[in-house]
């Protein structure tokens, strides 16, 4: 084909779709939605939103739905499609103790090594159940040292464009063994997995296991004694806390998680490029997108409405996808993050949806009865995040009580 007929072609097939986008423009539930979405401290022109009947896959409204905007905590669902994809609900993080040298009696003559595979959900409940098994194996006594190894993972501690105040005080360092979300002693370790190597040492004691060496950062050998391992809940259980209450370290860590199972590299970079390849993948349009975190805080993170849209319809229409997505989210005026946003409205107990907040981008995303899906994204220098919200309830209410 030449390009001139291939710009003919163009032209024509978008004159085509124009008058069925204007035509859903002028219907009484899109001139309700453009209402709603107005707020005087809000850019119509650094404001996206799209809306779409499930059933029909038609827009019921639409403004700027491919402009590229900085989504907050709404890159949390790219994060999470791709996961399930890419693992499955049922997958589990693992964590394993092996040991370096052999057993001699009730002897260990050599080290222990804590290795940690990217789990967000680790706790001393279970660096306790590590110990019982070690103790199990008639081990009371390591002569060596204790070994913590985040090696799955590379040992950057934050992403790409994150606020400096970010670290910590928005997420828990980045490591592939971190325990108790990286608190030891009453406060948070700069450095997650000698925290966690420390927790699992009392641990060991607790269990009637004592070790002669110091604790020390290393990696485990291929050819090490497996002595004890543990599993977290289901991903769909982790991805429900995820979302629900926008967690960004769980986020972070999925990230590297993706990276790490499917090119070997536990990187945010990584991370990122499995997630666009996967949305590439299932067709999910990528104009202007650019996947930078996991968990939205990154100020060089962009999603359009069209993506968002795209996902949450393809995770819908997936039967073994709709049930996790949709138990993922939020509910408004009843948990996580919507607990307090709705009440007494329309909207309330019938939107389940993503929200997003940082200093320049607010942002909600999801379903609404079943009937509908939406993605709305709003920036400002800085965004009016009262204005943004009231904005974004006020639309989830008129679709809430569409007909």
């Amino acid at each position: 084909m030449s390009p001139r007929l291939w710009l003919v072609l163009v032209a024509v097939l978008t004159s085509l779709a124009l008058p069925r986008a204007a035509a859903a423009e002028q219907t009484p539930l899109a001139r309700k939605l453009a209402k709603a979405l107005q707020s005087p401290h809000v850019a119509p022109s650094r404001t996206g939103a799209l809306a779409v009947d499930l059933a029909t896959g038609l827009p019921v409204y639409s403004h700027n739905l491919r402009l590229p905007l900085i989504p907050a905590s709404n890159e949390k669902l790219a994060v999470t499609y791709a996961a399930l994809l890419a693992f499955g609900p049922a997958y589990r993080f693992e964590t394993e103790v092996i040991g370096e040298g052999e057993q001699e009696g009730a002897l260990w003559r050599g080290d222990l090594v804590l290795k940690g595979y990217g789990d967000p959900t680790l706790s001393t409940l279970r660096l306790h159940a590590l110990a019982a098994q070690v103790r199990a194996y008639g081990i009371t006594r390591v002569s060596g040292r204790l070994v913590g190894d985040e090696s799955f993972f590379d040992s950057k501690r934050t992403a790409s464009g994150w606020r400096r105040s970010f670290f910590i005080n928005e997420s828990a360092p980045l490591s592939a063994l971190t325990a108790d979300r990286g608190r030891y002693r009453g406060r948070t370790s700069r450095n997650p997995a000698q925290a966690a190597a420390e927790l699992f040492r009392e641990a060991l004691l607790a269990a009637g296991v004592s070790i002669t060496g110091r604790t020390v950062m290393g990696k485990g050998a291929d050819d090490a004694l497996p002595l004890a391992s543990t599993s977290s809940l289901p991903l769909l259980h982790v991805l429900r806390f995820m979302n629900r209450e926008s967690d960004n370290f769980t986020a972070e860590v999925l990230l590297k998680q993706l990276g790490t199972q499917l090119t070997d590299q536990g990187t945010t970079f990584a991370g990122s490029a499995v997630v666009r390849q996967i949305l590439a993948e299932q067709e999910i349009p990528l104009g202007g997108v650019r996947i930078v975190d996991g968990s939205g805080l990154s100020r060089l993170n962009r999603l359009t409405p069209a993506t968002l849209v795209a996902m949450l319809q393809k995770g819908y229409a997936d039967p073994l996808l709709r049930e996790v997505l949709l138990s993922a989210l939020p509910v408004a005026g009843r948990t996580g993050t919507l607990r307090r946003r709705m009440r007494g409205s329309p909207a309330a107990g019938r939107v389940m949806a993503k929200t997003g907040t940082t200093r320049e981008a607010s942002a909600l995303s999801g379903y609404v009865k079943r009937r509908y899906v939406f993605a709305i994204l709003q920036n400002g220098s800085p965004i009016s995040a009262y204005s943004a919200r009231r904005a974004q309830d006020r639309f989830a209410a008129v679709l809430a009580t569409a007909q």
